[in-house]
């Protein structure tokens, strides 16, 4: 029987976990949604993710680099396994009623130990990309962090067609007790995979396990540009939390549950075959110029998939957003793993991560409120429906889609001004003087 090679094991495994946590997550945004009927409960979802991705970013990429790496992915689904069941035990334990309005203290406890399940799965995230750089020769990194994009599509493929059949069946309830097995069983394969993982180096000389900001700072610093970057990813993650805050909501309004899931799944191929084609052909030799342009069309996408209340305009919105996500955060993974040093690329990714989601959860807490109190107002009985009411059309769905217009265009805007600026064309100078195998292990 052929051995499996040690990266794609590990790709199966964090594929499992990563159905957890899609899973779960889908079926509590659809759950809260419709228990309440509120898009400020699933802005507040979308903000609370944001803002503990944010929060942890730097401390998991700092367990990452001063841990081996398969230890601290095993220790990612323990806590996930055990806040997941934690918020199992509240549910049960919380009267119905209860868990329907928004002011109760139990759905808001309930909603942050879910969330709090699914953000541990992100020490894996953090790890599997630094095992791209230990694992796989520098020339064939890109196409790996295609097949890491592949890995997410699936897991959204086949999350996003169960999650709203597990919440029709079964509310939240079934969606925990799958997660919860499922990461018995990812636990259980992980410690069945074997590969070299040394113990790294501390960074400090009496062995503390330093999280030690100012250095991972000065190697940022270090690569003319990076920064910049980052400053590209963090604008564009603000603009990206309006579609986590409103884009079920906006789905919710035009099909039912099970629809809407289907469609996601649907869509979600496209993140598997944007991933086969990564992995096919890679990004080409200029990974930047890439990333502005898959971000270019994106945006501009979203700037028109809600012009209408069409369900196709959706469909086709969504394919192409999911299309070209790899796209971009392969050419963001696979430029740090070249310009940074391995032994910092956990608290880099980690730093980077925490950056560039800073701005989110105010986008994703505000944008809630904005939608539910001014531009669904604006576009039902306000200036907006008299005003483009008559092509546009009226009522809350018609609020949610002027959002999603004026997002895009912005998107739009963010990007040409990255094409043409200074930082742009330091950092790709960068990415071609940099040696291919410097940061290896």
């Amino acid at each position: 029987m052929p051995r499996i090679d040690p990266f794609h094991a590990i790709l199966a495994n964090n594929l499992l976990q990563n159905v957890v946590n899609f899973t779960v997550w889908f079926a509590l945004v659809f759950w809260a949604y419709l228990e309440t009927r509120s898009v400020f409960v699933t802005g507040m979802i979308g903000g609370i993710h944001l803002l503990f991705t944010g929060a942890f970013a730097i401390w998991f990429g700092s367990l990452v680099d001063h841990h081996r790496k398969k230890p601290i992915m095993l220790g990612s689904s323990a806590a996930s396994l055990v806040l997941f069941a934690a918020a199992l035990g509240v549910y049960l334990l919380t009267p119905p009623q209860a868990m329907g309005e928004t002011a109760s203290v139990p759905l808001w406890g309930f909603i942050t130990l879910v969330m709090l399940a699914v953000i541990a799965g992100n020490i894996r995230m953090i790890a599997l990309a630094t095992l791209v750089t230990l694992l796989i020769p520098p020339e064939r990194r890109d196409k790996a962090n295609g097949l890491v994009g592949m890995v997410g599509g699936i897991g959204f493929l086949v999350t996003s067609a169960i999650s709203g059949f597990l919440v029709a069946w079964d509310g939240i309830r079934g969606s925990l007790v799958l997660a919860i097995a499922l990461s018995a069983l990812a636990i259980i394969h992980l410690l069945t995979v074997r590969f070299n993982d040394p113990v790294p180096e501390t960074a400090s000389a009496d062995g503390r396990k330093e999280i030690d900001l100012r250095g991972t700072i000065r190697v940022v610093a270090a690569v003319p540009g990076l920064f910049a970057l980052i400053l590209f990813a963090t604008l564009n993650n603000l603009l990206g939390g309006v579609f986590m805050a409103l884009m079920d909501g906006y789905g919710l309004s035009l099909m039912s549950v099970e629809a809407w899931g289907l469609l996601w799944a649907l869509a979600s191929s496209a993140f598997i075959v944007s991933g086969v084609v990564i992995a096919r052909f890679g990004l080409g030799s200029k990974p930047l110029r890439l990333l502005l342009l898959v971000n270019l069309i994106a945006w501009a996408a979203a700037s028109l998939f809600t012009i209408q209340p069409s369900i196709a305009l959706l469909a086709a919105g969504c394919v192409i957003w999911m299309f070209f996500g790899p796209f971009a955060e392969a050419a963001e993974q696979t430029t740090l793993q070249r310009v940074v040093p391995f032994e910092r690329q956990g608290r880099v990714f980690g730093f980077a991560q925490s950056v560039e989601q800073a701005a989110s959860p105010l986008t994703a807490f505000l944008i809630g409120p904005v939608a539910q109190f001014a531009a669904i107002p604006f576009m039902t009985t306000g200036a907006g429906a008299k005003l483009i009411g008559g092509w546009f059309g009226t009522g809350a769905d018609r609020g949610i889609a002027l959002v999603f217009c004026i997002t895009g265009t912005l998107g739009v805007v963010l990007t040409l001004g990255a094409f043409a600026s200074r930082s742009y064309r330091q950092l790709s100078e960068a990415y071609a003087a940099a040696p291919e195998d410097s940061p290896r292990a």
